[in-house]
């Protein structure tokens, strides 16, 4: 099986011009087959204040009522998705941007919570890997936003990393699929505010004992769990770290490598 690149890149990256310029080229390079999912950024949040949405945010999750679900539909399927693309046309790199709506791609249904509403926010039930396996054979970068839909004419605002892991998990049966997570830290750090600090290889079991030990930042917390999700379903490799250090990143030289063995 040839090998095939699922990557996302974080919020934190699209907010930047130039960091999402330098990733962009990264990516573009890349010779293998690819996927790119993209978050959501400050955009979203910004026009939703300039539109006089007010906005909650529960456990880091956006809730998504029913203007929130316009204004993130609007930036996340529409400008940044667009720009990504065309920035990849720019590079040489044939792009298409998708919702999970297009082709059927993603299909997911509300979230049920036992005592939190989270509006519009969608779980994925499964993902279209014929569509997508067509549209790399055609030698089509896809381009993912955070939208998927449940069928019944319902978007969804979808977490991106559970995208991500959704797709490669989905696609391992038919090729060696490595998922890549990017975004501004160097990788899974002991201490946040220490750079230097990268953990280089965490297995299951050093997971276990890092979270017992509570030295695992709170918010890398679900990033680890999709990664050893996708990893138990097929997903040959999981790598964490920088966008801007994608090339080393891929080569194994730089970021965490998130593994079932030692």
């Amino acid at each position: 099986m040839s090998k095939l690149f699922v990557i996302k890149i974080g919020g934190n990256i699209i907010d930047d011009e130039k960091k999402l310029s330098s990733f962009l080229q990264s990516f573009a390079s890349i010779k293998n087959p690819k996927i790119l999912v993209h978050g959501g950024g400050k955009l979203a949040t910004q026009l939703a204040e300039q539109l006089n949405i007010p906005q909650q945010i529960v456990e880091g999750r956006r809730i998504t009522d029913t203007e929130t679900l316009k204004v993130v539909s609007m930036v996340y399927a529409g400008y940044i998705n667009k720009n990504i693309v065309a920035q990849l046309q720019s590079l040489n790199c044939n792009a298409i941007g998708l919702s999970g709506a297009d082709g059927n791609v993603i299909l997911a249904h509300k979230r049920n919570h036992p005592s939190i509403d989270y509006g519009f926010v969608g779980d994925i039930d499964s993902v279209n890997k014929t569509l997508l396996q067509n549209l790399i054979e055609q030698n089509i970068s896809v381009v993912f936003c955070p939208v998927t839909h449940d069928k019944k004419g319902q978007l969804l605002n979808t977490n991106a990393d559970t995208i991500a892991q959704e797709i490669a998990k989905s696609l391992s049966g038919l090729y060696d699929v490595e998922l890549i997570y990017t975004f501004e830290k160097n990788g899974v750090m002991l201490d946040v505010n220490d750079e230097s600090s990268v953990i280089h290889n965490i297995t299951t079991e050093k997971y276990r004992q890092l979270k017992e030990e509570k030295k695992i930042f709170a918010g890398m917390i679900p990033k680890l769990d999709n990664a050893f999700a996708a990893l138990s379903s097929g997903v040959k490799i999981v790598r964490i770290g920088k966008a801007e250090e994608l090339d080393q990143l891929i080569n194994g030289k730089k970021g965490t490598l998130i593994s079932n063995e030692s």
